[in-house]
C-alpha cells in the first residue's frame, strides 16, 4: 500500500483547488477538491466499496475531489516512472461513470479554465440539456502560469484523453466484483 506521505497537492493542483473552493456553487460545476489527497487507507477502502473488490490496495490512484454525488476525481497512476503530474485525471462516479478527463495536469488545468470539472468531462458527449460552461480567468491564469504548453479547449483535452486511453473503462470493469 502506498504511504501518506506523497498526499499533498503538486502547486499548479493546489492553486487551482484553491480557486475550485471558492467557486463552489458558483459556475455550474459539480465539483468539490480536496484541500489534500485521501489518505492510502481512505483511498483504498474507497476504491473496494466502489468495486467490491476487496483485494484492491487503491495504491494507483490519488483522489483529490469529489463530485455532489460523492463520485471521485483522481490521478491514475498508470505511467510507470513518471511524475504525478504526467499521470492522466480520471473520474468514477457514484453510478459506475468511468472516463479518463485529462492526460495530465497540464491539460486538466486548461480543462478547469474552460469551465469543465472531472463529471462534466465524462459526461461532455451526453451533458445536461441546460448546462454550459464557464470559463474561469483565475483558473486559465493558473493554467498559463504551469501549463502553457498544454493549452487546449475543453473539448480537445478530452478527446485526446479518451483517443490515449480508450480502454479505462475496460480495465476499471474488470476489478469490479
Amino acid at each position: 500500500m502506498a504511504s501518506n506521505e506523497d498526499r499533498e497537492f503538486p502547486a499548479p493542483l493546489a492553486a487551482a483547488m484553491a480557486v475550485r473552493l471558492d467557486r463552489i456553487g458558483e459556475d455550474g460545476v459539480d465539483f468539490e477538491p480536496y484541500e489534500a489527497f485521501l489518505g492510502a487507507d481512505q483511498t483504498a477502502d474507497w476504491l473496494r466499496a466502489w468495486t467490491r473488490n476487496g483485494e484492491l490496495s487503491g495504491d494507483d490512484f490519488r483522489v483529490f475531489g469529489q463530485d455532489g454525488t460523492g463520485g471521485n476525481a483522481a490521478f491514475w497512476i498508470v505511467r510507470p516512472g513518471r511524475a504525478l503530474a504526467e499521470q492522466p485525471v480520471v473520474f468514477l462516479g457514484s453510478e459506475g461513470e468511468t472516463g479518463v478527463v485529462a492526460r495530465d495536469l497540464g491539460a486538466f488545468l486548461w480543462l478547469l479554465a474552460d469551465g469543465f470539472g472531472p463529471l462534466e468531462a465524462s459526461v461532455a458527449h451526453d451533458p445536461e440539456p441546460d448546462w454550459v460552461p464557464r470559463p474561469n480567468r483565475e483558473l486559465a491564469a493558473i493554467a498559463e502560469q504551469f501549463a502553457p504548453g498544454s493549452r487546449a479547449t475543453a473539448a480537445v483535452v478530452i478527446e485526446q484523453a479518451t483517443r490515449e486511453f480508450p480502454d479505462f473503462d475496460y480495465i476499471i470493469m474488470k476489478l469490479v466484483r
